[in-house]
């Protein structure tokens, strides 16, 4: 039997794409965001602990309350703010578990739900399955900075939604001070609840701070708000990450977090438990711990044809491949990993209508200097 598909839009992720044609053709892989170098001793060893003090069986559903405290703790630490433990914080089987559980929590058949292009890849998917429509909103296509008139403009009697994501994949843009005002002014007077997606929190550069929702009263009272310990603990494989939302907000995303998962993956909560209280230094050095990986591959990259765009934050580098190739990006990254050895992502898929001409790929940094030496050393042959 061959049902009709409820997503036709929807292939395999080019994330999965790229990885599988990088490992077919001995490429570097600078596709897919994941780190290649190690976890944190510290919550290798929790995680350790907590499997042999036999924390293996199934964790309360909202996420045990140790890491629930944390998260709090970190979070009035960051941002001034302090979350209620008990009806504000729930923990997730990653951001794309939250982003999925948010979605379906508040929007119904015949919503609208307003995304900011290029957008990660699982936001529209979830938009569908939930009968609602994606209304797309170009950003700058070289700033990636918000129109936000263009915002105001999409908004209709229809919307329920505005999802945003800073620092942004597949940009590093960051949302400003004057980024925040303008979202506050948009949203103030209507129902719109707001998805903010933030789990690049801590990879932000250059002295710059990172404009939390969570730091604006009137966003966080109709938000929520979405990060990853993945990113931030180079763990990705874990999938653990958490939703903050006020109260009402976070009583209907648990009526879908606890039939979607139930619960979170128990020792990995009781690892970050203890790694967010007693090595707090982690998260607050992350982003120079970043700034210097980025720093030392876009000089690298200055001695290729490839162009690097400015990075704000997160661990992604745009490059101009204009000088290289007038393939479009998909053909670009294809021949990038099958010819030359480099595995990249292309912008196109984060798109809706990808900007005529772009010629743009994504390449990851989150990786050691060995890899990111063997990359270059590729790409200096273009």
């Amino acid at each position: 039997m061959q049902p009709d598909t409820k997503l036709p839009k929807v292939g395999t992720t080019i994330f999965t794409v790229m990885s599988q044609l990088a490992a077919e053709h001995g490429a570097v892989n600078l596709g897919q965001g994941f780190p290649d170098f190690p976890v944190p001793q510290r919550l290798v060893d929790a995680l350790g602990r907590a499997m042999q003090a036999g924390h293996n069986q199934y964790a309360p559903m909202t996420g045990i309350p140790a890491l629930r405290q944390a998260i709090a703790g970190k979070t009035e630490r960051c941002y001034g703010w302090r979350p209620d433990v008990d009806s504000e914080v729930t923990v997730t089987s990653g951001a794309t578990e939250a982003i999925f559980d948010a979605i379906h929590a508040v929007v119904r058949a015949g919503d609208e739900v307003i995304v900011l292009d290029p957008c990660y890849d699982c936001y529209e998917p979830a938009i569908d399955l939930a009968g609602a429509k994606a209304v797309h909103v170009a950003l700058d296509p070289l700033s990636f900075a918000p129109d936000w008139n263009a915002v105001r403009a999409a908004i209709t009697p229809r919307t329920r939604m505005l999802m945003v994501n800073s620092p942004h994949n597949p940009s590093g843009a960051m949302f400003g001070a004057d980024d925040m005002q303008a979202l506050i002014d948009i949203l103030r007077g209507t129902d719109i609840i707001l998805l903010s997606d933030e789990v690049y929190e801590h990879i932000v550069f250059d002295g710059a701070r990172h404009e939390s929702a969570l730091r604006h009263p009137e966003l966080r009272e109709r938000a929520f708000v979405i990060s990853s310990f993945g990113k931030t603990y180079h763990c990705t494989g874990w999938k653990i990450g958490y939703c903050i939302a006020p109260p009402a907000l976070s009583a209907e995303f648990r009526k879908v977090h606890q039939y979607n998962v139930f619960c979170t993956f128990a020792p990995a909560q009781h690892a970050f438990a203890e790694m967010l209280v007693a090595e707090p230094e982690h998260y607050e050095g992350l982003g120079a711990f970043y700034q210097a990986k980025r720093d030392r591959f876009r000089e690298q990259l200055l001695a290729t044809r490839l162009r690097p765009l400015a990075v704000p934050g997160g661990y992604f580098q745009l490059v101009d491949y204009s000088a290289v190739s007038d393939l479009d990006d998909a053909a670009f990254c294809r021949w990038l990993t099958i010819e030359k050895g480099v595995a990249a992502i292309p912008l196109s898929p984060f798109y809706e209508t990808p900007p005529a001409g772009q010629r743009l790929a994504r390449l990851c940094f989150a990786k050691n200097d060995a890899t990111m030496d063997a990359a270059i050393e590729r790409l200096q042959a273009l």
